[in-house]
């Protein structure tokens, strides 16, 4: 795990190794352990180190046999020793026995079809001398990150935004066009940004800018991988499923257990997160060491049940407790290391988590992506069970609908809650997938909400869920919401667990989104998915032999935090009425009075607008901290180190 940045310009300035140096220093909290530098005449390489595999001989960047081609990459290539026979016996020599190596040799030997080879998670890039090309890529589900800005002159790259930022050539700019999608979501799918004319490579795709050295450079950019799009298999039995899916996960913990380092995991209690662990105890010699995060709400709080799993499997397990004020001390460091308003508060406590392990451990697996590969979410049974309906509903007259919708909206025979309960079915919404979806359980604010709430055209909020969406028409639609949730929310919530984990210098493995796996799940058939009110079914059955069975088949919590209270608090009340000042930030875009009335209905308790003001307060912070106030790295870096981690062991 480490950090990358660089660029590549047709007029060098003649300060450019300084420029490099300070990229590099911006994001020093990657790759503490060392770095490394390369440059030519019109490309500069640069490389943070957190020293994972091959400690002494993995200093990068590094080059082929004859120095004409050069590397910078971050990640980890789980199979590269199995790789490695087939490159040296095409003559390619070796000088090390680290995976970025291997990276190097199997792109001089396959080219893209190299991609292909690979079990892991990675961002890199190659400089070809010869040539004349510099090659990135980026891995398939996105675990790590890659952002480039490119201008037809000046092509820059980065494991985070504000490597970019410390180049003087690309100016600090918010992308407003983006507002409407991250009001709704807390975060955008496409390529770009919020910070204009910076982009992302999207997972399983590569670029090349030819021509490097002329006048007309080109860049191209294409996909080498997508989620297998293939009929459910009916030929497995449940118990073959079962088998193949505890096969499955067997290997890839297995894989991701390579390190010349300490190890642990991040145990929540959930059944993700403790089957990783268990899976883990039975590979590693003596103890696992494993780490937990809660608050001092109990209801809030899943600590019992991770101290449950330490205690049955005997793991060597640390706890750490957040409370409200360490919370929102650090949200404004924290939206710096993430570059982007934070989406889900679970982010700031995923820090706290993350800095105590790295005392302990330099390495730690999770239970990410298992929902999204599974089907682990209610909102996937909700959404079927009312996209059904919906269709047996249409069959009456739109008069006779509309109607309906306005009773449950204002009836006094309905009590409040039972209005709100119905309101979030087919009787309350329209019958598609952006009403009975996106806005019923992922918007914060829908596209109608928007248009009276911004100042600006919201845009197209869905287009990027919809394009997944569309794309697969003839599979069920269980399948095609999974496949849209692991190009879009998935995305997001690796993006998270890189920072913050990255923030605090450890690296952390997600072994449910090996992609072997994942296609493996992705042909078990909906009914081993989600069977009645039982979701994941199948992968439970795989592993309830390894917990106690009131771990495996809990309600899942997802990581609550007391937020809606919080926002309540007193203390909180200078940061939300700032929202509503004339220099504010958000000012510009959004209607100040709309956001007056908000915060007083959520503290009337009228209203719960907890995500709406979350999303909000984010963007007023990133916006002060990137494009107001002072965003450099060594201050927030400071800030972070000032805050106290209560630690209970």
């Amino acid at each position: 795990m480490c950090g990358i940045a660089g660029f590549t310009t047709t007029n060098a300035p003649a300060d450019a190794t300084a420029i490099l140096e300070r990229m590099t220093r911006a994001i020093a909290h990657r790759g503490p352990d060392d770095s490394g530098f390369y440059h030519s005449s019109t490309t500069f390489l640069g490389h943070r180190r957190l020293s994972i595999v091959d400690l002494s001989g993995g200093h990068q960047p590094i080059f082929n046999e004859d120095g004409s081609t050069a590397i910078v990459y971050n990640g980890e290539i789980f199979n590269h020793a199995d790789v490695r026979p087939a490159l040296e016996a095409a003559g390619h020599i070796y000088r090390t026995c680290s995976d970025t190596e291997t990276i190097l040799h199997a792109w001089e030997e396959w080219g893209p079809a190299s991609l292909d080879h690979f079990r892991g998670m990675f961002a890199f890039v190659i400089r070809d001398e010869k040539r004349d090309v510099l090659i990135a890529a980026r891995d398939r589900l996105g675990i790590k990150p890659f952002y480039y800005f490119w201008d037809g002159r000046l092509f820059a790259f980065a494991s985070e935004i504000k490597a970019l930022l410390a180049h003087p050539d690309i100016p600090a700019e918010p992308n407003d066009t983006l507002f409407g999608e991250y009001l709704a979501f807390g975060y955008t799918s496409g390529e770009e940004t919020l910070f204009r004319g910076i982009r992302c490579l999207l997972p399983g795709h590569w670029l090349q800018l030819s021509g490097e050295n002329g006048d007309q450079r080109t860049l191209t950019i294409q996909r080498y991988w997508d989620v297998p799009d293939e009929a459910p298999d009916e030929s497995f039995t449940q118990q073959d499923w079962i088998a193949a899916v505890r096969q499955g996960l067997e290997e890839t913990v297995r894989l991701r257990l390579m390190a010349d380092v300490p190890l642990g995991a991040f145990l929540s209690g959930g059944v993700d997160s403790s089957a990783i662990t268990a899976l883990m105890q039975h590979e590693v010699p003596g103890r696992v060491s494993t780490f937990s995060v809660g608050y001092g709400e109990r209801e809030f709080s899943e600590l019992g049940y991770a101290r449950q799993v330490a205690e049955t499997l005997g793991t060597e397990h640390k706890e750490v407790i957040v409370g409200r004020n360490e919370f929102f001390a650090a949200l404004g460091p924290l939206i710096y290391q993430e570059d982007l308003p934070i989406t889900w508060p679970s982010s700031v406590p995923l820090y706290f988590l993350a800095r105590m392990a790295s005392r302990s451990v330099k390495v730690a697996l999770t239970g990410e992506g298992s929902d999204e590969i599974f089907g682990g979410y209610e909102r996937y049974r909700w959404t079927r069970l009312n996209m059904r309906a919906a269709a047996a509903y249409e069959v009456l007259p739109g008069a006779v609908r509309r109607r309906a919708a306005a009773f449950l909206a204002s009836s006094p025979l309905l009590r409040g809650d039972i209005r709100r309960r119905l309101s979030h079915t087919f009787l309350g919404r329209e019958g598609t997938i952006e009403s009975l979806l996106l806005d019923n359980f992922l918007s914060a604010y829908s596209l109608s909400e928007q248009k009276s709430f911004l100042l600006i055209p919201p845009g197209d909020i869905y287009g990027h869920y919809l394009r997944y969406w569309n794309s697969r028409p003839d599979r069920t639609m269980l399948s095609r919401m999974l496949y849209a949730d692991q190009k879009t929310y998935l995305v997001q919530l690796l993006m998270k667990q890189d920072r913050m984990s990255m923030a605090a210098s450890i690296e952390s493995r997600v072994p449910f989104l090996d992609h072997h796996f994942l296609a493996l799940a992705m042909r078990i058939p909906d009914r081993f998915k989600i069977r009645g009110r039982e979701q994941k079914y199948i992968f439970k059955k795989a592993v309830e032999d390894l917990l106690p069975e009131n771990v495996v088949y809990r309600r899942k919590m997802g990581f609550p935090t007391p937020l809606k209270q919080w926002l309540k608090e007193p203390a909180l009340a200078p940061q939300l009425d700032a929202l509503c000042k004339p220099g504010s930030f958000i000012a510009e875009w959004i209607d100040r009075e709309a956001v007056a009335r908000l915060i007083a209905a959520h503290r009337s308790g009228l209203a719960d607008a907890t995500d709406r003001l979350w999303r909000l307060l984010n963007l007023e912070l990133w916006g002060q901290r990137f494009f107001v106030g002072p965003s450099g790295c060594d201050s927030a870096a400071a800030e972070l180190i000032a805050i106290r981690a209560d630690e209970s062991c």
